[in-house]
C-alpha cells in the first residue's frame, strides 16, 4: 500500500519496494510520474547531509525546470 507525502508544493507518493536484492524506497512524484528508487546507504547519505547541502538539492532551478538536463 503507497502513502501520500504531500504539501502546497509537492505530492509524493511512497512505498517500499521488495523486487530488488535488498528492501528499498519507491518515490512517485504524482504530478510528473517520475520515479526513483532509493537504497539504504542513499538514505543514510540524505540523513547525514549538512542543511547547505539539502537546500542546495531543494533548489527546483538546479535541475526541475531546466530543459537542458535529462532525467
Amino acid at each position: 500500500m503507497d502513502d501520500v507525502v504531500w504539501s502546497e508544493f509537492a505530492q509524493v507518493s511512497v512505498s517500499i519496494d521488495t523486487a530488488a536484492n535488498s528492501p528499498r524506497l519507491r518515490l512517485e512524484d504524482l504530478k510528473t510520474g517520475q520515479v526513483r528508487f532509493l537504497d539504504a546507504l542513499e538514505l543514510e547519505t540524505i540523513v547525514w547531509l549538512s542543511d547547505g547541502h539539502l537546500q542546495q538539492l531543494l533548489d527546483p532551478s538546479a535541475d526541475r525546470w531546466r530543459e537542458d538536463v535529462q532525467t
